[in-house]
Formats: structure tokens, C-alpha cells, sequence
């Protein structure tokens, strides 16, 4: 019990310093030092524009941003230590009050370094603008940083349902001193980084809960229950599944104990619309109301299946560690998982008892909900074991059943290949229960966690439809085409943004003449910037691989996919082309995968970061005219409304499947590469030299039409539009980079006909007419078996 004591402090909970916590710090500090460097120079005219609009929210929500105002202040600081220590957490006021000081302290050091903002002459002379005293704007505001510093260092001790709003409320703080007149936009977003900072560094130095639970706590849940342990070992540290560890009692019993913090469905809204789109009726996983209640109800389905002469571990308990997790704790089996076995050591006996077990499982009525074989383990004596019964459902219909057969037959296939799998299947199970699950061997019926263990979906799940449809002697099913939503929406998104285009042309005369007008040499140029940004991807492809590309082959591949890529939805013929073309190289199909998500990536990541500092430039310069933020409760309304969908997709299961750990992973892959100087130069420099010489194309064909524009705008709008513009599910993102392209342009003066038609001739040149040199390299790689 020492190193318990030690480690739970006077909290109640097991206390810890996290990595994460520095790299908030440095972050912090950085977005800090580069707000005050642009706050010394003149203000910003977009972020004069923003600070115009919120003067222009009604008055009579006056009351309100002054309460918020308020509530950022000492009076603020002193109600949540005020309330800390009443709930007795003496520990958390402490540290909330030191925050808060801390912050202050800071925020009013910084001010003495960069100084007072001077109000800007447009805001001087617009009438009924809120504005400061004669010192002008202060940077950065206290109250944001005290308010942010605040909620930084209480967050830990709160609940997942209370952190999120409490951050909403720092955001509000910091515009309330925007709407009363305190602080421009750019100082209020710093003082909210600076109070994000203090936070991060209270806890490095004093250390915070965790968000996994610890040895230590499963230690005293385990005493708490009884079971007298003697050591608990953390086994296991899975970010998307529940903790594992060994723990070992005073009567010399081995535990594997579960702590789940979460609970883990996977049936949303997502994964259901999927399956309204199937051929079938399939069934859902089941809802559990709590983490403790998921425990609970895979004790019961275990012991259910034990009773039905299912071999699984033996449940001990469940209960709850002081940290709120639930914890299942079961009887330690010796073993390996089925995929952690080589193909060769998985003999046809033991095939055949695993599929023995699937059908003493489908006797007994349970539904196990996750049938792979990651979840069947092999104990010493070559003896299967069933694993994780969490998404078990006992009473199971003969559908559901059938289902679980399939994903079965599906995951054990990634094993032994379909020829093994389907043919102790066959020996082990009647026909006609076989027979039942081939309805369900398509992709929209299979989960994704079972589908990704497939290299080709499709061809394999044929390959394994017809292979036990031959052994059974049974018709193969036929399928309906389900109707892809992503394709509705790109064609709705698609008319949006032609439409849009539209109303410019209406002069077709003007057009036509303005087209025998053209320059022709300027146009020659935008067809040579096209094949040259083709040239720059390869490079930017040479540096997403760790293994070494040829260059003029991997050049040779990038211009075929000028076409594969361009004329599918979401780039899907870029990626199919690359992987093939690595594939051939003897590149895993994995690694080859990842390659193309890396350069689409860093591609992605730096359009970003070039369309948000290239915004503020054009700000700065003056070119942008005629500028303005919409503003008004319908556009406030309509923002938070965007902002709470946002934040339920990416909180959801599919948002955190499909956006924030693909987005996790790729980013750990950035940070890797540029650890690697020669690789980074080649993906980040290619990936710039891509844009820059792309958006060149445009800049030569407004030259080619009398209109030239500064190239360091034209270019920051060529990157905007194609960046933005992608993210349209459309081929290429037609539609919607003209529009995005096109508004740029007339923001900088551009008359409409004028940059409607430089757009459209440049897309052609630089991006569509390269498809036909594409075509002939994508038939010359076929023949050549490159590809």
C-alpha cells in the first residue's frame, strides 16, 4: 500500500506528469511570442473586419458579455477555488487561485514587452464602435488568460461532459473583451494560449489525474474487494480499447483484469446508415447505458456462454476503481492469440475445434457481436479460447447468428487464406448453417474492424462467397448495387457550385472576344506549369516512401495518374495507381497505403498553413478590397450550430474512426519524416513547389488575358481555392475550387468575366488537358506491368 499512498496524493486520485503537458507548454509559448510580434506591428485589416462585426451584435446582449467579462475576472477565479474547496478538493482551489495569479502575472509581463496596441484609424472613425482608453489595446487581455489558465488546470478533475463546455465558456470570456471593447481578435487568442500554457504547467510541476487508470488504483479496487493482491502489472496499453493488468493475489492466483473507461460501441450513426444501404436486414450491437454496465454485461454473456460449453476465461468480479473506471476481472489463461500464431503453426484440427466452438456459441443463443480471430485465444495445449463477449447479446436470432458465422469466415480467411478456412468450416458445421451466413458476405455487412483485415474487400469476400457456395452446394446469392450517398452529395455540391459560375458568364460575347484577345504564349506557359507541378509531385511521392523510388518511373506514374486520379471522386484513382505502382516494387500493400495518405497529408497540411498566413498577408497589403464578415444573429446561430455538429461528428465513434485518428496517426507520420532531412525537404518541398508552380498557371493565364496580378496574391488564392475546393467529394473538386478561386479574384479587383474565364482556362490547361498525356502513360505503365 506505500506506492499506492504515494501516488493517489491528497486528491483521491492517482496522480501523474504527461508528456502532452510540454508539448502544450511549447505550443503555448510559440502561438504567444508570434500573436505579439504581428500585435507590434500595424493592426491587421481582416482582423479589424472581425472586431467591426462583433461591435455590430445587437445591445441588448450587453449584459451578457459583461457577466462573461466578469467571470474571466478575480471574482471568476475566486468562485471556482470558492467551490473546489467546498466539495473539499483543498488541493485543486489551491492550485486554480495560483493559476489564476500566475496568469495574470504573466499576461501583464508580456503587455510590458510588446505594449499597447494603437486603434486603428478605420475603427477611430467608424461611429458607435466600442474602443479603449488613450493607451489604446492591451495584449494580452487578463481576463481570457485567466479564465483559459482556469478551466486549463481544473480540467482533469472534471467530468468528459464538463470539459468540453467549459472551454466553450473560456472562448466566450475572450470574446466578450473583444465586444466590449478590450482587446482586438489576435490578443484575445493569445491570452487564451497563454492561459492554456499556465494550466500545462502547473500540472508538469504538480502533477494531475490521468485520463487511464493506474496500477495503483486497480490495486485498491481489487484490496477494496477482497481479493488480497499482491502485485498489479500493467500488460497492455491499448489507445482504442479498454487497459489490461496481470494482477497476482496472496493465494498465488494470476488475474487478467480490464479496466474499461469508456464504453465501446461501435454502431453509430454512420455504421447504421451503412447497413440501411445493405442488401439485408442486419443487426445492431446492443446499447449499454455506462462503462460499468458494459463490465456487467459481458460477466453475464461469459457466464452464459460457459454454460453452453463455451470455453472463455472464467469471470472473478466486476467492480469499480476509485477513478470511476470499471473493472473485469477474470482467471489468467497462458496462450497466444490466433493472429499472433504463423499460418504454418495453425493446423486443420485446431480450425476445426475453433469452428466448433463458433457453433456451441450459435447453440447456445449468443451472439458474440466481434467474431474475429483476434479475439480466439490458443492456451499452451492448443486448446481455442473465446475472448471479449463486450458486445454478447443473449437471445440471439437466427439472423444475427448468421452474421457472426460470417465475420468469422471473413476474419479467419486474413489468417489461413479462404481455401483453409472454408474448408474446415465445411468439416466442422452443417451445410445449412453455412449456408445461412452467405447473404452477409458482402462489404457493407461486414464491420469495418473486420473488413480491414482484408487486403482487397471486394475480391476476396467473391473469392470466399463462391469458394463455400462450391463446398456446400449451394446457389450463390445475388445482390442488389446500394445506392452511395457520397455520390448524391458530390453531384448536389457539384450543380451548387455550377450554378454559382453561371450568373458570371452571361456575357458570352464578352467572353468570345476576350478569348481572341488572349496572349498565347502566356498560355503556352500555363500548359508548361501543369506538366511541371506533375514533375514536383513525384518528388513530393519520393519523399512520403522509406523506401527509395525511381524517379522518372515514379514522374512516369504521376502523370498517369493525372488522369486515374482526376477523373474519380476523392482521389480514389491517385491512390489506386500509387499503391499498385509501389506494390510492383516490392512495397507492402500497408506501407504503400500509407505513402499516399502521407503526401496527400502534408500537401493538405501546408495549402492550410499557407491559406491562413497568405489571408492575413493580403490583409496587410492592401490588395484585398471590399472585404467583409457577415454578421448578424442568423450567421452567429448558424456558426454555433456548425460548431456543436462539428464537435458531436469528431466526438462520435465515427468521427473519431474516420477524422481524428487517421489524422493521429498521419500526424505522428509527419512528425517522423521530419526527423529525416533529406525526406522532408522532398515531401514538404515538393508538396510547396506543387502549389507554387500549379498557381503559377494561373497567375500567366490572367496574364494572358491583359490583367495581371501580383503573384504572391494570385498564388495564395490558387491555394485557397484548391486546397478548400478539394474537400468537395467531386472529381477534382470541380465546382467548387472555380468558386473558391474565382471569389478570390474578385476580392483582389479582378473584374468578374475576366477572372472567370482565367480560371477556367487555367483548370484546363494545367489541370485537365494533362489527362490526355495521362491515358497514354497509364496504357504504356499497364503494358510495361509497372502498374
Amino acid at each position: 500500500m506505500t506506492e499506492t499512498s504515494r501516488t493517489r496524493q491528497a486528491t483521491g486520485l492517482p496522480l501523474g506528469r504527461h508528456p502532452r503537458d510540454l508539448v502544450v507548454l511549447v505550443t503555448a509559448a510559440g502561438v504567444v511570442v508570434l500573436c505579439a510580434l504581428a500585435a507590434t506591428r500595424s493592426a491587421n485589416p481582416v482582423e479589424v473586419a472581425i472586431y467591426g462585426q462583433f461591435q455590430r451584435i445587437p445591445a441588448q446582449s450587453f449584459v451578457v458579455w459583461r457577466v462573461l467579462d466578469w467571470a474571466g475576472g478575480w471574482a471568476g477565479v475566486a468562485a471556482v477555488a470558492a467551490v473546489a474547496l467546498y466539495v473539499k478538493r483543498v488541493r485543486l482551489g489551491l492550485q486554480c487561485a495560483g493559476a489564476g495569479l500566475l496568469a495574470w502575472g504573466l499576461s501583464l509581463a508580456v503587455h510590458a514587452w510588446t505594449g499597447s496596441s494603437a486603434v486603428p484609424a478605420a475603427l477611430l472613425a467608424a461611429p458607435g464602435v466600442r474602443l479603449p482608453g488613450p493607451g489604446g489595446f492591451p495584449f494580452p487581455p487578463s481576463h481570457a488568460a485567466v479564465a483559459a489558465a482556469v478551466v486549463a488546470v481544473a480540467a482533469p478533475y472534471l467530468k468528459g461532459r464538463y470539459r468540453a463546455p467549459s472551454w466553450v465558456a473560456v472562448v466566450l470570456v475572450a470574446a466578450a473583451g473583444v465586444y466590449l471593447g478590450h482587446s482586438l481578435p489576435l490578443a484575445a487568442l493569445a491570452g487564451v494560449f497563454l492561459g492554456w500554457g499556465v494550466g500545462a504547467l502547473i500540472h508538469l510541476v504538480f502533477g494531475a489525474p490521468g485520463r487511464q487508470t493506474s496500477s495503483a488504483a486497480v490495486y485498491d479496487a481489487l484490496a477494496g474487494a477482497g481479493l488480497a493482491p499482491v502485485s498489479v502489472v500493467a500488460v497492455r496499453g491499448h489507445a482504442l480499447g479498454p487497459l489490461e493488468f496481470l494482477a497476482v493475489t496472496s493465494a498465488g492466483d494470476r488475474l487478467r483484469v480490464e479496466a474499461v473507461r469508456r464504453l465501446h460501441r461501435r454502431a453509430g450513426p454512420w455504421y447504421r446508415l451503412r447497413r440501411l444501404l445493405a442488401s439485408l436486414e442486419v443487426a445492431d450491437e446492443p446499447q449499454l447505458s455506462s462503462t460499468y454496465h458494459e463490465a456487467e454485461h459481458e460477466a453475464l454473456v461469459t457466464l452464459l456462454a460457459q454454460q453452453g460449453g463455451v470455453p472463455t476465461p472464467p469471470i472473478v468480479l466486476a467492480c469499480q476503481a476509485p477513478d470511476g473506471s470499471a473493472l473485469l476481472v477474470r482467471r489468467e489463461i497462458t496462450g497466444s492469440r490466433l493472429t499472433g500464431l504463423a499460418p504454418g503453426g495453425i493446423d486443420d484440427a485446431l480450425l476445426k475445434d475453433i469452428w466448433g466452438l463458433v457453433g456451441k456459441l450459435g447453440d447456445a443463443r449468443i451472439a458474440h457481436h466481434d467474431l474475429r480471430a483476434k479475439n480466439v485465444l490458443v492456451d499452451t495445449a492448443g486448446r481455442p479460447w473465446l475472448l471479449n463477449l463486450t458486445f454478447g447479446k443473449a437471445g440471439a436470432a437466427d439472423d444475427r447468428i448468421a452474421q457472426d458465422l460470417a465475420e468469422a469466415l471473413v476474419s479467419i480467411a486474413s489468417v489461413v487464406g479462404v481455401e483453409r478456412s472454408v474448408r474446415t468450416a465445411t468439416q466442422a458445421l452443417p451445410a445449412d448453417l453455412l449456408e445461412s451466413a452467405l447473404p452477409y458476405l458482402q462489404p457493407l455487412a461486414i464491420p469495418r474492424r473486420i473488413r480491414l483485415q482484408l487486403g482487397n474487400v471486394r475480391y476476396v469476400l467473391t473469392d470466399l462467397r463462391e469458394t463455400l457456395a462450391e463446398r456446400i452446394d449451394r446457389p450463390i446469392p445475388t445482390f442488389r448495387s446500394p445506392l452511395r450517398p457520397g455520390g448524391v452529395i458530390g453531384l448536389v455540391l457539384f450543380g451548387a457550385a455550377v450554378y454559382t459560375l453561371l450568373p458570371q458568364l452571361t456575357q458570352v460575347r464578352a467572353v468570345g472576344e476576350a478569348l481572341g484577345r488572349a496572349d498565347w504564349g502566356w498560355l503556352a506557359a500555363t500548359v508548361l506549369t501543369g506538366l511541371a507541378a506533375i514533375v514536383l509531385a513525384a518528388v513530393s511521392i519520393m519523399g512520403a516512401s522509406l523506401d527509395p523510388l525511381p524517379f522518372w518511373r515514379t514522374t512516369l506514374v504521376q502523370l498517369a495518374a493525372a488522369f486515374t486520379g482526376r477523373t474519380t471522386p476523392g482521389g480514389v484513382g491517385f491512390f489506386g495507381i500509387n499503391i499498385a505502382f509501389m506494390e510492383r516494387l516490392g512495397i507492402r500493400r500497408a506501407h504503400a497505403v500509407g505513402v499516399a495518405a502521407l503526401n496527400i497529408a502534408a500537401t493538405g497540411v501546408l495549402g492550410g498553413i499557407w491559406s491562413v498566413a497568405g489571408a492575413f498577408g493580403l490583409g496587410s497589403s492592401g490588395l484585398l478590397r471590399g472585404i467583409s464578415v457577415p454578421h448578424g444573429w442568423p450567421v452567429v446561430g448558424a456558426v454555433a450550430a456548425l460548431v456543436v455538429v462539428a464537435g458531436a461528428v469528431l466526438g462520435s465513434p465515427f468521427g473519431r474512426r474516420k477524422f481524428v485518428r487517421p489524422a493521429v496517426r498521419v500526424g505522428r507520420e509527419l512528425g517522423t519524416t521530419l526527423r529525416q532531412p533529406r525526406r522532408a525537404a522532398q515531401l514538404f518541398g515538393g508538396a510547396a513547389g506543387y502549389l507554387a508552380v500549379s498557381g503559377a498557371g494561373l497567375a500567366t493565364s490572367l496574364a494572358a488575358f491583359g490583367h495581371p496580378v501580383p503573384v504572391a496574391a494570385v498564388l495564395t488564392v490558387f491555394v485557397i481555392g484548391h486546397t478548400f475546393g478539394h474537400i468537395i467529394p467531386t472529381p477534382g473538386g470541380i465546382g467548387a475550387v472555380e468558386s473558391l478561386t474565382v471569389a478570390g479574384l474578385t476580392a483582389l479587383g479582378t473584374p468578374p468575366t475576366t477572372a472567370v474565364l482565367a480560371v477556367l482556362v487555367s483548370r484546363v490547361l494545367t489541370y485537365w488537358l494533362p489527362i490526355l498525356p495521362g491515358i497514354a502513360a497509364f496504357r504504356y505503365l499497364q503494358h510495361r506491368n509497372v502498374i
